[in-house]
């Protein structure tokens, strides 16, 4: 495995950690803010799943930059 594609994999790695996790804590969390607004909940549910395919697409971008095109 070359540099590039090691540099991938952790990066790819460490945001489904993340991701994952927050996957873990969203339950809890979405009850505990429901509790003072439902509409607050709805859109902190809403911003984490824009931020997961918000971040990879950020990341091909990189990547497709430093390729050269």
């Amino acid at each position: 495995m070359d540099r590039a594609n090691r540099n991938s994999a952790i990066a790819a790695a460490l945001i489904l950690i993340f991701f994952g996790g927050g996957w873990f804590v969203m339950p809890p969390l979405m009850r505990a803010v429901g509790n003072y607004s439902t509409v607050v909940a709805v859109g902190i549910a809403v911003l984490f799943v824009a931020a997961f395919f918000i971040v990879f697409w950020l990341r091909g971008r990189s990547q497709r930059n430093k390729d050269g095109n």
